[in-house]
């Protein structure tokens, strides 16, 4: 009987098999994609995250795929300065922050557990259908994706659902929980080989919760180019009349849709025009998330990263958040006389925290700073410090880090 079965190979799923692992606990992911393969766009990870990717030693192998962000700044949606600040280690961080691409952040973690844990610790293409517990341990069901007519079964001492927003774990516990939490807001995601905007490490936003521009660079500089990774958010449906459209990280947008909504935006010293019309891949997403449980574990089994919490992708936690998931589960796990224990310190632990920031991020999280300028000022600014004081502005942005676990006393 293995001692952990997780369901979903994303980031928390593999962080927390290789977690375990380190603590010498067994451990088996079941991802129901055929292959781990490097899809989606860019994502940061803040410093509290990447240091327990650090304690797994993997450093090294995040500096070749992705690059320590210098600096980050929050833009009116015509490109004029609200807040920046330094980030990570340039911030008195023990870590840096890395800004990568996702599909590689989790190739990285895919290829770390087949090293250490060996090839059958990943079980590709089976998705996770159901589960029955007993006193004595948990019996996971798994059935084939590629075609369903075979099936599998594990045993274990536990089960962890770490198998995203659509969690069939999170559905069997809350089966008449319906669609994800939809703003109206739909994103649209790129990335492309562009010239090095400003410093090669720095990121920027502009524009609000209901409409904005993120920009910056996830790899490090090759020939003085650099993968830019570009988000478009847009609101542009009233969600009391309209559903989310459906979650696909392979839903294809045509250029003519987002251009003009990108065109909308500025950004000192970038050509928005020309990075998404250079951009061969463009994908739509909606923003989501869900309401914070009132329990996450029931029995053997419990839940993780955003099976258990999705959140809005503000502030630059939803992998983050996972990754703390992962490093507090194999804590309780590896201390408790019991494995049920263990899942209650678990929960104990996180549950608060991530439906606080589930919260806030409703509200813009940091990015909250620019809605309260544009609010105050509608037709823009000359001086932001007129509009809105500079403690004020620190009040918001350092009080949403203190939130989420990444705040320094050396930050100036």
């Amino acid at each position: 009987m293995k001692r952990v079965v997780i369901a979903g190979a994303g980031i928390g799923g593999l962080t927390n098999a290789l977690m375990l692992h380190q603590r010498g606990i067994e451990a088996v992911v079941v991802e129901q994609a055929t292959t781990v393969r490097e899809v989606g766009v860019g994502i940061n990870t803040l410093p509290h995250s990447i240091a327990e990717l650090v304690h797994l030693g993997l450093l090294d192998r995040l500096d070749q795929v992705g690059l320590r962000t210098r600096e980050l700044r929050y833009l009116s949606r015509t490109g004029k300065k609200i807040w920046s600040e330094l980030r990570g280690m340039h911030a008195g961080h023990d870590h840096p922050q890395f800004s990568i691409h996702r599909g590689r952040l989790q190739k990285l973690l895919f290829d770390a557990v087949v090293e250490r844990m060996g090839a059958g610790a990943v079980i590709t293409g089976h998705a996770l259908q159901g589960f029955v517990q007993d006193e004595k341990g948990v019996t996971a069901h798994f059935t084939d994706t590629s075609d369903g007519t075979s099936s599998l079964q594990l045993r274990s001492e536990v089960l962890v659902c770490a198998d995203g927003i659509h969690s069939a774990g999170r559905r069997a516990f809350y089966p008449n929980e319906g669609a994800p939490s939809w703003p109206g807001v739909v994103m649209w995601r790129g990335a492309v080989d562009w010239p090095v905007w400003e410093d090669g490490e720095t990121m920027a936003i502009a524009g609000g919760l209901a409409g904005k521009f993120v920009l910056y660079p996830i790899a490090p500089i090759k020939d003085g180019k650099q993968l830019m990774n570009w988000v478009v958010n847009v609101r542009v449906k009233d969600p009391k009349n309209s559903p989310p459209p459906k979650e696909s990280w392979s839903k294809r947008a045509y250029l003519a849709t987002v251009l003009p909504y990108a065109k909308r935006f500025a950004i000192p010293g970038m050509d928005i025009e020309a990075l998404v019309r250079a951009t061969e891949a463009i994908y739509e997403y909606p923003m989501a998330d869900r309401d914070p449980l009132p329990r996450w574990t029931f029995g053997r089994v419990t839940l993780l990263g955003d099976a258990a919490h999705p959140m809005y992708p503000v502030g630059s936690n939803g992998a983050a958040q996972a990754i703390l998931d992962a490093r507090s589960f194999a804590d309780h796990f590896a201390r408790a006389a019991h494995p049920r224990e263990a899942l209650y310190r678990y929960e104990r632990d996180r549950r608060p925290k991530t439906a606080e920031i589930v919260r806030q991020n409703r509200i813009g999280g940091p990015e909250r700073v620019i809605d309260e300028v544009e609010k105050l000022a509608p037709e823009g600014f000359e001086d932001v410090n007129d509009v809105l004081s500079h403690e004020d502005r620190k009040a918001i942005v350092r009080g949403y880090a203190q939130l989420a676990g990444f705040a320094t006393r050396k930050r100036r």
